[in-house]
């Protein structure tokens, strides 16, 4: 059967879909174009007509991924409820139990990036913006009287820490950390990051 021609656009986004799910199963140093190619049924060619290297594939694979986590943070902390259940419903998605991008590919993105620059800006790109988008809400119900926290970005970053720290314990270890445990902690964290008890964080 003839493969549907697709415009530059769709077949760039069916490219690093293809690349995403590539590195979560390989990692990026067992990573070829040639792994793409043939899990999209194309030429390497092709491949590396659209991002030239394997490092810009790379690079552009996590700005995919990276983009699709943001716009799925934005839209729960975009919700009409309070400041404080959509915090609690970005850190229960973004947790090693919940269903943002799998944090095996994110770990992967963490460690290659200490060698390629292309990379790290990515990475820190990401980092950037999810702490600011955190540290927006807190700041949103302090203003509204939901809770006390003195200094939201500061409350951002302690928070993206332990939560990164957490997957990567959940992720990386066989046996390790139980990932319920991680998402109690985290809630946690949370909860304490708003002078509030874990029960007070779950009322609503």
């Amino acid at each position: 059967m003839a493969r549907v021609r697709l415009s530059v656009e769709e077949r760039r986004r069916e490219i690093l879909g293809t690349a995403v799910e590539q590195i979560e199963q390989r990692g990026v140093a067992a990573l070829r174009v040639a792994d793409v190619a043939a899990a999209l049924g194309v030429s390497s060619a092709l491949v590396l007509y659209h991002f030239e290297t394997k490092e810009k594939l790379v690079a552009a694979a996590f700005q995919y991924a990276a983009e699709s986590d943001l716009a799925r943070l934005r839209s729960i902390l975009g919700r009409s409820c309070s400041a404080r259940r959509r915090l609690r419903a970005a850190v229960q998605w973004y947790s090693p139990t919940g269903q943002a991008k799998g944090w095996r590919l994110w770990i992967e993105g963490w460690a290659a990036s200490l060698r390629e620059t292309e990379l790290r800006a990515v990475a820190e790109n990401l980092d950037r913006r999810w702490k600011a988008a955190i540290s927006e809400v807190i700041a949103e119900g302090v203003a509204a009287g939901e809770y006390v926290c003195p200094d939201p970005k500061v409350a951002a970053w302690r928070l993206t820490a332990l939560l990164d720290g957490l997957a990567v314990q959940a992720t990386a270890y066989a046996g390790g950390l139980p990932k319920r445990t991680a998402q109690a902690w985290a809630e946690e964290a949370l909860a304490r990051e708003l002078g509030l008890a874990p029960s007070d964080l779950m009322a609503d």
